[in-house]
């Protein structure tokens, strides 16, 4: 499932989603996203919340997204190390834009710096593709985690 697109969650279908991706995040210590995808859930829902990491100064608090749409992403990128409970012994250097605007459940939002890296992350598991996917080499990019 992790490599399939997810598709449009129906409203009655978004409540109980969201109910299972928080009682999911909020069972991993230092979790700053999930998507449905994830837990089994083949529907383009996610949630991102930075607001207790060390980089999430600048955090909108939690944000639930639902049927994303990935409206624009900056020039600028960076390169950051990423994890992801899906592939929990891993880390990867990642190369994403600096900022994004989406819109979702009729909200839009400016993300930037880490917060627009975990968006965009859990966004792109919506669309089936995961953080390896992403990474320029194999043998210099990926990290067992724990490892420099």
């Amino acid at each position: 499932m992790l490599k399939q697109a997810a598709r449009e969650a129906a409203p009655d279908e978004i409540e109980a989603a969201l109910t299972d991706l928080t009682d999911t995040m909020n069972a991993h210590e230092r979790c700053v996203g999930i998507a449905a995808p994830q837990i089994g859930i083949p529907l383009r829902i996610a949630l991102v919340d930075i607001s207790e990491h060390p980089h999430g100064a600048d955090s909108h608090g939690l944000i639930q997204l639902v049927n994303p749409v990935l409206r624009q992403v900056s020039e600028g990128s960076k390169v950051s190390r990423e994890g992801c409970l899906s592939l929990p012994d891993l880390t990867a250097n990642v190369r994403r834009p600096r900022k994004a605007s989406i819109e979702t459940g009729g909200r839009d939002y400016e993300v930037s710096g880490f917060e627009a890296r975990c968006v965009l992350h859990e966004i792109d598991h919506l669309d089936g593709i995961l953080f390896l996917d992403r990474v320029a080499s194999i043998t210099d990019d990926i990290f067992r985690r724990g490892a420099s």
